[in-house]
C-alpha cells in the first residue's frame, strides 16, 4: 500500500504520484487498485488552485494479492428496497450496451475506493508525541488497510515507519510488524508508541 500526494514546485504539481505508480509497474508490480485518501478538512488552503484534500493510495502486488478482506459499508437502500430486483445498463468492451439485472438483497456492500478520515490534532491519533512527525497518516486509515490486505498472524512491513502508525495498527489487529526508519527522533517516538499499544482481543 503506497500513499503519495503530489508536491508543488515552481507553481506546478509534479505528477510524482503517477510517476511512482508507473515506475512500480516497470519494476514488475501489478497496480491492483487505485484509491483515494480524502481528508475531512484542508490543512493547507491554496490561494490560486482548489484546496487540496486528497492523496492517492496505490495497492501494489506481485501477482494476485495473497489476501483480500474487502471492508463493507451499509447500503443506501431502504429496508423496503433491499429485496427488490433492479436493473442497470453497462457498456461492453466492444461499445455495445447491455441491461444487467440484479437483486439488492444485502444490507451491506463492499466499500467504495474513496476513504475519508478526520485529520488534525487528536483526530489523526490520540498519541500526542506522534505529532512531532510532520506527515502522519490517521490510525484509522492504517487499520483499514491492515485489515484489508492481511490476516491475523501475518507480517506487516513499513519501510518508512515514521511515528509508528502502521505498527500500532498491526499490533492492535494481531499482526507481526517490522518497521524501518532513518530518523533517530522518530524511531524513539515509534518505539514508545508501540510499547504503549495493546493488542485488541477483537
Amino acid at each position: 500500500m503506497w500513499v503519495v500526494g503530489d508536491m508543488v514546485i515552481d507553481a506546478s504539481e509534479t505528477g510524482n504520484s503517477f510517476r511512482q505508480a508507473l515506475y512500480f509497474k516497470e519494476l514488475g508490480f501489478n497496480l491492483h487498485d487505485t484509491m483515494i485518501y480524502a481528508k475531512k478538512c484542508c490543512p493547507f488552503p491554496e490561494s490560486n488552485r482548489y484546496n487540496q484534500k486528497f492523496e492517492y493510495m496505490f495497492i501494489l502486488s506481485k501477482g494476485k494479492p495473497k489476501t483480500t478482506n474487502l471492508l463493507k459499508q451499509k447500503t443506501l437502500y431502504s429496508p423496503e428496497q433491499i429485496h427488490n430486483k433492479r436493473s442497470s445498463t453497462t457498456r461492453n468492451p466492444d461499445g455495445t450496451m447491455e441491461q444487467m439485472k440484479y437483486e439488492t438483497n444485502k444490507e451491506y456492500c463492499t466499500r467504495y475506493n474513496i476513504w475519508e478520515y478526520a485529520v488534525g490534532f487528536q483526530k489523526t491519533t490520540k498519541y500526542t508525541p506522534a505529532f512531532k512527525h510532520p506527515a502522519m497518516f490517521p490510525e484509522a486509515l492504517a487499520k483499514d488497510h491492515v485489515l484489508s490486505w492481511s490476516n491475523r498472524g501475518d507480517l506487516v512491513l513499513d519501510p518508512f515507519c515514521g511515528s509508528g502508525t502502521t505498527g500500532v495498527a498491526a499490533k492492535e489487529l494481531g499482526r507481526n510488524f517490522i518497521g524501518i526508519e532513518i530518523a533517530p527522533e522518530y524511531i524513539k517516538i515509534s518505539k514508545q508508541r508501540l510499547f504503549n499499544t495493546q493488542e485488541s482481543l477483537f
